[in-house]
C-alpha cells in the first residue's frame, strides 16, 4: 500500500504523519504539495493523507480556503473513483469542507484550545480496549443535523467514539463537546475517514505510547 501526505501553508503535522507511516508502518510514502494537481502514481489501493496542522492559516474558516486548492480537486475525484483518504485534525476539517464527509467541525464548547490524551472506543468493536490517543484543536466539536447523525447511525458511519479509560462513553469524557461524543467517521462506501484525535502521534515506543497503530491496522490493515 502506497500513501500520499499532502502538505499545505501551515500544515505542522505532514512531518509527524510520514514518520509514523515510512518508520513505524514501514509503507512506501509520497509527499503531496498543495499546488500540484497529478496523482496518476496512485491507484484506489492506496491512501491519500491529509495531515493536521493550520492550512492556509485557517483563515476565513478551518478548512474552508484548503478546499479549493488544486490537491484536494484531485483528491475528491480519487476518492469519488473508491480510493481511500484519511483526514486527521485539520485534515478532517477539510474533509467536511470538501464534502468528501457529512457535518462540520465547530470550535470546542468550552472555548478553549484542547491539547492532551484522551480515550477513544471503536464503535464497531464489542468489548473492545479504549486507545489513548493525543487530540490538540481549537475547533474539534462534531456537529450535524438529525437527519445526518441518523443515516451515520444506520449506515454505521461513525467509527469512533471519546470514552474514559474504563471504556464508558460519558459527557465526562468528551473533550470537546462534539455531538454523541463522535471522535471519528466514514463516508457510507468506506473509503473516506476523518477523525480529531492524532494516531500518528502514538505509534512509536519513543512516544510511549502505540495505540495510533492500532487505528491504522483498524482502518486499512496494515500493521
Amino acid at each position: 500500500m502506497k500513501f500520499g501526505v499532502v502538505v499545505f501553508p501551515g500544515s505542522n503535522c505532514d512531518r509527524d504523519m510520514i514518520e509514523a507511516l515510512k518508520v513505524d508502518l514501514k509503507q512506501e510514502v509520497i509527499e503531496l504539495w498543495h499546488k500540484d494537481k497529478d496523482i496518476s502514481k496512485f491507484t484506489t489501493d492506496d491512501c491519500i493523507v491529509i495531515p493536521g496542522g493550520f492550512s492556509y492559516g485557517d483563515y476565513l474558516r478551518c478548512g474552508a480556503i484548503a478546499k479549493f486548492s488544486l490537491m484536494m480537486q484531485s483528491v475528491v475525484e480519487f476518492a469519488k473513483k473508491g480510493g481511500k483518504v484519511l483526514g486527521v485534525c485539520n485534515g478532517f476539517q477539510i474533509l467536511c469542507e470538501s464534502g468528501l464527509l457529512p457535518g462540520a467541525l465547530l470550535r470546542n464548547a468550552h472555548q478553549q484550545f484542547a491539547c492532551k490524551n484522551v480515550f477513544i472506543k471503536e464503535t464497531a468493536a464489542e468489548g473492545g480496549l479504549p486507545l489513548k490517543i493525543p487530540i490538540a484543536h481549537g475547533e474539534g466539536r462534531y456537529h450535524a443535523d438529525t437527519a445526518t447523525l441518523e443515516q451515520l447511525e444506520m449506515h454505521r458511519q461513525i467509527i469512533y467514539r471519546y470514552c474514559d479509560e474504563a471504556g464508558e462513553i460519558t459527557a465526562a469524557a468528551n473533550p470537546n463537546g462534539a455531538i454523541h461524543n463522535i471522535a471519528g467517521i466514514c463516508n457510507k462506501e468506506r473509503n473516506v475517514f476523518g477523525m480529531m484525535p492524532h494516531p500518528e502521534r502514538a505509534s512509536n515506543e519513543a512516544l510511549g505510547n502505540k495505540d495510533g497503530l492500532k487505528i491504522f491496522e483498524h482502518l486499512f490493515q496494515i500493521c
